[in-house]
């Protein structure tokens, strides 16, 4: 507001601008003068303008690595008794931004132009019988160098691994070497279904051709619907000592 007064005090004056704004001429000058003699600022302003150089001090410090939490461990560090949500908002101010280390893996890509299978299961992920719903499901672990990615078929009659593979890329490859070793460790006399998500890797013509050589229905759900790999893997013996050796 103050800069559109600034744009066009000369040709209307600041008297009548204002009265079309909501705000007073003397709150006007006010700022005018602040904006010449900084010394005019009330005590918290002046504060946070320190406050800003100390931010700004750190971060660049830090070779712009920090972020808001490491930017306030610091400041206390130095002594400046300031709020983290304070830093927070004096970063967004300045345009600051840590890095963010890892980020956020995607193991389910849509493939929208698919012919997707039908939801045989309709999340009832209960079984009868051993080898009668198998679920698979695609993963991933953090380590020191790098993303590793963990393809699993669960049999859903007791929560037990038919098959899993490990490697550095979520692809079709990964997923199907899942499936070969349950299909091959796996007596599979009667009806089987292997539900899945939508992720491009189970939707993927080769996985689906291996499926239907091998005689097991498909069933995909919807995205991220086939299981909560990690949970499941948590409550067998095999998935938990597979989590523990990849992270």
């Amino acid at each position: 507001m103050a800069a559109f007064i600034d744009d066009h005090r000369s040709a209307f004056g600041v008297e009548s601008i204002c009265q079309q704004l909501p705000i007073a001429p003397s709150s006007y000058y006010e700022r005018k003068a602040r904006e010449r003699d900084p010394g005019r600022l009330p005590e918290r302003h002046r504060r946070e303008a320190r406050l800003r150089e100390d931010v700004r001090r750190v971060f660049e410090a830090s070779r712009g690595r920090y972020g808001a939490r490491k930017v306030w461990r610091q400041l206390q560090r130095d002594g400046l008794e300031v709020a983290r949500c304070t830093v927070e908002r004096l970063m967004r101010l300045e345009g600051l931004r840590g890095v963010s280390r890892g980020g956020v893996k995607r193991t389910t890509v849509l493939d929208r132009e698919a012919q997707v299978p039908a939801d045989l299961v309709n999340r009832a992920f209960r079984a009868s019988r051993p080898n009668q719903l198998w679920v698979t499901d695609l993963t991933y672990v953090r380590t020191r160098s790098g993303f590793v990615y963990a393809a699993f078929v669960i049999d859903a009659f007791a929560d037990r691994i038919a098959g899993w593979r490990v490697a550095s890329r979520p692809d079709t490859s990964l997923v199907l070497d899942a499936l070969e070793q349950a299909l091959h460790a796996r007596d599979r006399s009667e009806r089987l279904i292997a539900h899945s998500d939508r992720g491009s890797q189970y939707l993927s013509l080769r996985y689906s051709e291996r499926l239907a050589q091998a005689g097991v229905a498909a069933s995909v759900g919807s995205r991220g619907d086939s299981y909560d790999c990690q949970t499941v893997l948590r409550r067998t013996r095999l998935g938990s000592e597979v989590l523990a050796v990849v992270a």
